[in-house]
């Protein structure tokens, strides 16, 4: 009798065909070569020079005279995380539009007008911290939604569109607040909530974690997640393989918008009320993070965990060079220059990925 094209006896049961050795080299070698890639010196250096320039800036600073009496203390290391949590969340809102291939550039100024929205409700018509709070997360989405439609809807460039959103709320903010600072009336549990402690580090510190973690398992561990990087790789590609490209872009800015929407509520927490700030000061460091953070654990592709390096990068080298006596413009000079040099690098390694995987 025949069975897959083996013939056998009745008395012997059949056997399944082993396949050919060169059929079984062929299926494993790529497999083996990825894994020997991924353990080379070369590719352990890649994913892991940022973490290591980020333990030694630490290390640099902490022992630097000017600046080693303060810089590794608890309370610096508070104050550090603290501020620093309102750009790691731009920075994670950032993350979504670009593993698709788009920028988002009202980022600053979505947060900026959600603080407003959050502060001026509280100080100017007294209304609750809770609905005040819901309030500012729905404008930052509603703002992030407008975009996604203009951007996935009539596929307008979003480097215009949302660097033109951004333009238009720096202007409302300016035009609603006078040039000045609302923050008389808030609400005393929500500064409490920016202003004390839990283990050690500010509360608002895990807000970060926790939106963090949910963007790492959405965009690492999630057919959404997947579908965004195929669409940042090669969209038309996407497209083709039945990839709902519009409708998974019009969810990335309404998902960005909202981690705007919360960083602006954050902000209100942290200083007390809102600025006439357009949030451009909030919006660079940030992206300077996210493109730190494509050179690094995954280089060539924007990750949340090299994302988080990045901030971590940022902030304790403009720390260090505060205390240490740098002068103002050290700290825009600083963040220009890292956001070029990232750029460079995660463009590069990009391109570098995209070889490989053609190979």
């Amino acid at each position: 009798m025949t069975m897959n094209g083996v013939t056998s006896s009745a008395s012997s049961p059949p056997t399944p065909p082993s396949p050919p050795k060169s059929e079984t080299s062929k299926e494993t070698e790529p497999t083996r070569r990825t894994r020997r890639s991924a353990l080379s010196p070369g590719r352990l250096a890649e994913r892991y020079t940022l973490p290591a320039l980020a333990v030694a800036v630490a290390v640099f600073f902490s022992l630097y005279p000017p600046s080693a009496a303060v810089f590794p203390t608890s309370a610096n290391l508070s104050v550090v995380t603290g501020n620093q949590s309102v750009i790691a969340l731009l920075a994670l809102a950032a993350l979504a539009p670009l593993a698709a291939g788009y920028f988002d550039f009202s980022l600053g100024a979505n947060a900026a007008t959600s603080s407003l929205v959050c502060a001026a409700l509280m100080a100017r018509h007294g209304v609750g911290v809770v609905p005040a709070v819901l309030a500012a997360v729905a404008t930052g989405v509603l703002i992030g939604l407008v975009n996604g439609i203009m951007v996935a809807r009539f596929q307008m460039s979003s480097f215009i569109t949302t660097l033109g959103s951004a333009t238009l709320l720096g202007g409302v903010i300016q035009w609603y607040s006078g040039g000045q600072t609302i923050s008389a009336g808030v609400s005393p549990a929500l500064l409490d909530f920016g202003s004390q402690q839990w283990l050690g580090l500010p509360r608002v510190v895990s807000v970060v974690v926790v939106l963090g973690a949910l963007m790492w398992y959405l965009l690492g561990h999630t057919p959404y997640g997947r579908a965004l990087y195929a669409m940042g790789s090669n969209p038309r590609a996407a497209n083709l393989v039945g990839i709902r490209v519009r409708r998974n872009l019009l969810l990335t800015f309404v998902i960005a918008g909202a981690l705007a929407g919360i960083a602006g509520v954050l902000q209100t927490a942290r200083v007390g009320g809102a600025t006439a700030d357009s949030g451009t000061s909030l919006l660079f460091p940030a992206l300077a993070a996210v493109f730190l953070g494509a050179t690094a654990i995954e280089p060539g592709r924007f990750n949340v965990l090299g994302t988080m390096i990045g901030v971590i990068f940022v902030s304790e080298t403009v720390s260090g060079l505060t205390l240490a006596g740098a002068s103002d413009w050290v700290d825009p000079v600083f963040n220009g220059a890292a956001l070029l040099l990232a750029v460079g690098l995660s463009t590069y390694f990009g391109r570098k990925r995209a070889a490989g995987a053609a190979l």
